[in-house]
């Protein structure tokens, strides 16, 4: 890194808003609100997390996608994904499904328990144009093939996508280069990262807070609170006295126009009345 590297900072910050998705699952949106519509290549992202049975059992039944790609990250909780190409997969803690919807695929997501906590994160990644009408497919990971970085003391990094020094994540997403971690930092521990040049990037606390930059431009980052981050190439965290579990985020910014309507993220007002048209036929 080099030595007069500016520190990133947090430019804005975002509250998720409480919504429900599929038949009536309760979660909270973050990317997607009137505050942040998006964060290009970032089109939406829900945290989900409950131990009520009553706010997931009814699960996501058959629905649509075209045009983009779906993460979902589960931090508790087991959930059953099935398709109409003949995909299925189990979701367990610490997992990882990437699906590249792609031309449009009709697919479901049940959970598998009928008590207990339910908890992860579903991010939706636009694709380019080019890619808006390749074949769908999944990339999905158990625990044991998400490797695990340890960069400094009291600093553990789960790497989805993207780079810690030499451990390397699963992911691989050409077009929007897509970085993905999962950083735990103990009670006043701190890690510096080089974050990716020309990124659109955010982070996500989900446990405790963290103090991102330092000096007179250090902000705090509160628990459940997005912050979009810029202005520099080294982000600085600072753990607070509880810890902080967070995700980061960044990606490629496409810069291409977008249109879109519920599970269908296009180009054009064309492309998106073909995507409805070909799913009533059935060409899903």
């Amino acid at each position: 890194m080099n030595a007069q590297a500016t520190s990133a900072r947090i430019l804005r910050t975002v509250r998720g808003q409480p919504t429900s998705d599929g038949a009536g699952v309760k979660l909270t949106r973050v990317i997607g609100t009137q505050q942040l519509p998006d964060l290009d290549p970032f089109l939406m992202l829900d945290e989900f997390g409950t131990d009520k049975a009553e706010d997931y059992l009814a699960g996501f039944p058959d629905h649509p996608h075209r045009g983009f790609e779906t993460v979902t990250y589960m931090l508790d909780g087991r959930m059953r994904h099935r398709d109409n190409h003949g995909n299925e997969g189990l979701l367990t803690p610490g997992s990882v499904q990437w699906m590249t919807a792609g031309r449009g695929l009709v697919h479901s997501e049940m959970p598998e328990q009928e008590s207990g906590r339910m908890r992860g994160f579903q991010l939706w990644v636009n694709l380019p144009a080019k890619d808006k009408m390749t074949d769908p497919k999944y990339q999905e990971f158990a625990p044991d093939h998400i490797p695990v970085a340890t960069p400094a003391r009291g600093v553990t990094v789960k790497v989805i996508a993207g780079a810690v020094g030499e451990v390397v994540g699963p992911i691989v997403q050409p077009a929007t280069d897509p970085l993905y971690l999962d950083i735990a930092l103990d009670a006043g521990a701190s890690w510096d990262y080089a974050l990716p040049d020309g990124h659109n990037v955010f982070a996500y606390a989900y446990e405790g807070a963290v103090t991102v930059g330092e000096g007179d431009e250090a902000r705090a980052l509160e628990t459940q609170t997005l912050a979009v981050l810029g202005g520099g190439e080294l982000l600085q965290l600072r753990a607070g006295t509880a810890g902080t579990r967070m995700i980061l985020v960044a990606g490629r910014p496409l810069r291409e126009p977008v249109m879109r309507y519920g599970p269908f993220v296009m180009n054009t007002k064309q492309e998106l009345m073909q995507a409805f048209t070909d799913f009533q036929e059935g060409r899903f």
